[in-house]
């Protein structure tokens, strides 16, 4: 496995193995930069959201790092204040327009079941998944998207959407991390040929301190973030790391000459819920 290598999505479509996460990387310099770096470094997947505010900065790293845009695989997602057919595909126009793309490779529904949704009725999120669903699957077959999926969304969140869904999920994006495993979730996935994409995959930081951690670091002779980046690739799951600094970049995709074995996985495994958990999609308040 490498830097180039790739998962196979239910279309068919070839992914990246290994993504560059850009949430909290702010517009302009930082933003810029941080893709630019990644790109100088071999990344070729970078994912971006509507909401991260970036999206202009991005499309103008990936522009002048010359690269072809086949070459390329981007993501973004659409908001929670764009959940209907008509302002969903209008999002996504925007986004296109600021990231400078004719294409993108994947969209997501960033979350299944936005505040300004769920306070016009209980169940509302369905009908409104629905529609945005919908708006997907057309854009999907007018070739604006190459591929189509999902953000935080749950087994009840994906169960809801085959009633009306002519093509699904290719991808659900969670917070996955030896502190959270979601285990079910991330069965229900494969099972449905719906890739398990992992952001935050260092537990947001909470898990660099752990002894367990650090131990398998030295053993490996590798970084921490190494370590958890490559307990994700050995679970099957496509990792997001996120940085802003040009060594961390270049490290974090330093993870393809070795692999942890089957004990150290399982310790790794045993650090289920020492550090944050998954936000419950149904009790966000945004």
């Amino acid at each position: 496995m490498s830097l180039t290598d790739t998962y196979t999505l239910a279309n068919g479509t070839k992914i990246p193995v290994l993504g560059f996460g850009t949430w909290q990387s702010a517009d302009g310099d930082v933003a810029y930069q941080a893709v630019k770096w990644a790109l100088d470094a071999g990344y070729r997947h970078i994912d971006t959201a509507a909401v991260y505010g970036n999206e202009a900065s991005v499309g103008r790293a990936i522009k002048d790092s010359g690269i072809p845009r086949e070459s390329l695989f981007v993501t973004s997602k659409l908001w929670n204040d764009a959940h209907t057919y008509e302002s969903a595909l209008k999002a996504l126009d925007v986004s296109l327009n600021k990231l400078g793309l004719d294409y993108l490779d994947l969209y997501l529904i960033h979350w299944p079941n936005p505040a300004s949704i769920k306070a016009t009725g209980e169940e509302a999120w369905q009908s409104a998944n629905a529609e945005t669903w919908r708006a997907f699957e057309d854009a999907y077959t007018a070739g604006k998207v190459k591929a189509i999926g999902v953000s935080n969304f749950q087994i009840h969140h994906l169960e809801a959407l085959t009633h009306t869904q002519n093509i699904a999920p290719m991808v659900n994006q969670n917070f996955l991390n030896p502190s959270d495993q979601q285990v079910e979730l991330v069965a229900y996935n494969a099972a449905h040929n719906i890739l398990n994409e992992a952001y935050s995959p260092l537990g947001t930081g909470k898990l660099i301190d752990l002894p367990q951690v650090s131990s398998l670091a030295k053993k490996y002779n590798k970084s921490i973030p190494q370590i958890l980046i490559r307990w994700s690739l050995d679970k099957g799951f496509l990792p997001l790391p996120k940085s802003t600094h040009e060594s961390y970049i270049q490290a974090n995709a330093d993870v393809f000459d070795f692999s942890l074995t089957i004990e150290d996985i399982a310790a790794l495994d045993e650090l289920q819920a020492v550090g944050e958990l998954h936000i419950n999609a149904d009790q966000i308040s945004f």
